[in-house]
């Protein structure tokens, strides 16, 4: 029998400011994303457990497109297996809007389809059960 968290889904939403461009063409750096998937863990540990839990660690990690400033990123995470202690998650950050810079200095789109930048699987850990 599978347990009810499994499937859970959180989402987050965050805009990427102009601060956080790192390289060249306004571009951000690989743990922008990472630290959003941290965020959106912790709210999953807390829906399912009741603690902020504690990220472990990746098995994968793959970067698909890049991120850039003026960039909105919906972040998801899916519980896809409940342990004792343990929680693995499938984790997608995906471009939903997109500064436009060519059309104007403060310039913006919605994207007609989301742009998927980075997915990755992931393990958080919860305390145990009070003895």
């Amino acid at each position: 029998m599978s347990d009810p968290r499994e499937g859970l889904t959180v989402t987050h939403r965050r805009y990427v400011p102009y601060a956080h461009a790192h390289y060249a063409g306004n571009l951000v750096d690989g743990a922008y994303t990472l630290g959003l998937f941290g965020d959106v863990a912790t709210e999953v540990c807390i829906r399912t457990d009741g603690d902020e839990g504690l990220f472990a660690g990746y098995s994968e990690v793959l970067f698909h497109a890049p991120v850039r400033a003026g960039d909105v990123l919906e972040v998801t995470a899916t519980v896809a297996r409940v342990g004792r202690r343990s929680r693995t998650l499938d984790l997608r950050a995906q471009v939903v809007c997109r500064g436009r810079p060519d059309k104007g200095a403060s310039a913006a789109e919605v994207l007609a389809e989301p742009v998927t930048v980075v997915t990755a699987t992931g393990t958080v850990v919860v305390p145990g059960p009070a003895a």
